[in-house]
C-alpha cells in the first residue's frame, strides 16, 4: 500500500532516514536561534515627480492618504517618496515584550527606536445591507504582453476572459503566473515592530543605517548588537525616465542603480473594455507577484531564465499601442512599476563554524533585504517635468507651492 496512507508511520521513517543520513554525513545539527531579527530596507519613488520630503507626507496626510505618519509594511507595498525600513524582532525567549533598537547618528532618528508589539486589529461587523455576497453579472478581459521592444510579438497577446454569471465563475486562458517565496516575518503579538503608534517619524532623506546598532530589552541576548555597511544601507533613487509615447512606442531607461542586482518592469492599464497588462520578461508567465523582495538564488535564477533584466541592463522599450486608448498619450490611464533588486545579508552570533562537523547553536540573526521601487504614469512625458525653471524667476520649492494653491494663499 502507499506510503503516504500512513502518514506517522511515514513521518517516523522519515526522521530515522534523516538521522542516518546527518550521522553519515558527520554533519552537527543546527538549531535555530530563539531571537530572530528582521529589517527590510526600501526606497521609493516617483520618476518625474520632484522630492517632496516632510511637507509633502504633510500634505497627502491632509487629504486621508497617511502621508504623515510612517507605518509597519510600507518597505513592502507602494508608498510615498522617501526611505523606509521596516524591523520586526521575534524574542521567544521573552514574546511580545517592548524592546528598543539604538541606533547610529546617521539614521536621524534619535538614540533609539522603541519596538512594541502589533495591536490587535478590531473589526467592527458590517451593517445589514452593507455587503451583498452575491456577485453582479459581469464579463472582463485581460490582455497579458510581455518583452523588451516597439513591436508586439507573434502569439501575443495571451487572453484572459472572466464570465460571472448568476453567482458562478468562469475563466478561460489562465496563466500559472510568478510569485515571490514569502519569507517576511509573520507579524502577531509575539512580534515587537517598528514603526508603530508610539513612534513613525519618517525617515529622513539622505539618512542612513550604516554604523552599529544594538537591540536591548528584557531577556534580549547582549551580545545582540551588529554593524551595518553600504550593502545594508538604503539604496539610491531609480533615475527612471522615459521618450516616446503609447502609440508609437514607449522607452524606459534609467542609470545603473547602486548594490541593484536585477531588474524589472510592470505596467497596466486599460484599452477600450479590456485590462492590458505588461511585463519586461522574456516569459510569459511572470506577473506582478514579482514586485517585492527576491532571495538572492531567486534572483540568479530568473535571470537566467530572462524573467528578471540583469544589473548590466538600462533601458526597455514597451510594445507600441498596446495601452492606446482615446487618448494615447494618456496610456489608458495605466502605471509603470519598477523595481531593482538589492542585497540581502544574514548576520548571526556566534558565527558558523567553517567547520561543518562544529555544532553551531546561533544566539541571534539578523536579515536585512533592501530594494528600490519607483512609478511612473505611462504616456506622461518625464523629459518635460525635468525641465530646469527660468533662471530669471524665482525658486518656489514645489510643495510650498502647491500647499499655497490648496490654501489659497
Amino acid at each position: 500500500m502507499p506510503l503516504s496512507r500512513f502518514p506517522a508511520r511515514a513521518g517516523v521513517l522519515a526522521a530515522i532516514i534523516s538521522s542516518l543520513l546527518l550521522a553519515q554525513s558527520g554533519a552537527a545539527q543546527t538549531k535555530a536561534p530563539k531571537t530572530q531579527l528582521w529589517m527590510d530596507v526600501a526606497t521609493h519613488d516617483m520618476a518625474g515627480m520632484p522630492e517632496m520630503g516632510g511637507m509633502g507626507r504633510v500634505a497627502m496626510g491632509m487629504f486621508g492618504g497617511g502621508g504623515a505618519q510612517n507605518h509597519y509594511g510600507a518597505t513592502r507595498y507602494g508608498a510615498m517618496p522617501g526611505r523606509y525600513v521596516d524591523i520586526a524582532l521575534l524574542n521567544q525567549l521573552n514574546p511580545g515584550a517592548e524592546a528598543e533598537d539604538l541606533i547610529p547618528t546617521g539614521l536621524q532618528l534619535g538614540k533609539s527606536l522603541p519596538l512594541l508589539p502589533p495591536k490587535a486589529e478590531v473589526r467592527e461587523p458590517a451593517a445589514p445591507g452593507e455587503y451583498n455576497s452575491k456577485m453582479q453579472d459581469a464579463s472582463t478581459r485581460i490582455l497579458i504582453y510581455w518583452g523588451c521592444g516597439t513591436a508586439v510579438r507573434p502569439g501575443q497577446p495571451r487572453e484572459i476572459r472572466i464570465d460571472v454569471k448568476d453567482g458562478q465563475v468562469k475563466t478561460s486562458g489562465a496563466m500559472q503566473g510568478r510569485y515571490v517565496p514569502d519569507r517576511t516575518a509573520n507579524v502577531n503579538p509575539s512580534y515587537a515592530l517598528w514603526p508603530n503608534e508610539r513612534s513613525g517619524k519618517a525617515v529622513p532623506e539622505g539618512a542612513s543605517l550604516v554604523g552599529q546598532h544594538q537591540v536591548v530589552g528584557a531577556k534580549v541576548p547582549e551580545s545582540l548588537k551588529f554593524t551595518l555597511e553600504q550593502a545594508q544601507d538604503f539604496m539610491p533613487k531609480i533615475a527612471l525616465a522615459s521618450s516616446g509615447d503609447a502609440e508609437h512606442g514607449q522607452t524606459w531607461s534609467w542609470q545603473p542603480v547602486t548594490r541593484a542586482r536585477g531588474y524589472f518592469l510592470h505596467a497596466f492599464g486599460t484599452r477600450d473594455d479590456a485590462m492590458v497588462l505588461w511585463s519586461s520578461s522574456e516569459i510569459a508567465d511572470a506577473g506582478m507577484g514579482v514586485l517585492d523582495y527576491l532571495p538572492p538564488a531567486t534572483i540568479d535564477r530568473w535571470i537566467k531564465e530572462k524573467v528578471l533584466l540583469p544589473a548590466s541592463a538600462t533601458s526597455c522599450a514597451m510594445p507600441a499601442g498596446i495601452f492606446a486608448g482615446a487618448d494615447a498619450n494618456r496610456g489608458g490611464g495605466g502605471m509603470m512599476r519598477m523595481i531593482a533588486y538589492g542585497p540581502e545579508t544574514n548576520i548571526a552570533w556566534p558565527p558558523k563554524p567553517s567547520d561543518p562537523k562544529l555544532a553551531w547553536n546561533p544566539e541571534w540573526n539578523v536579515r536585512v533585504r533592501t530594494k528600490s521601487t519607483t512609478t511612473a504614469m505611462l504616456g506622461m512625458d518625464m523629459g518635460a517635468m525635468g525641465q530646469q525653471r527660468d533662471p530669471q524667476q524665482p525658486k518656489e520649492k514645489p510643495m510650498k507651492k502647491l500647499l499655497k494653491g490648496l490654501l489659497g494663499h
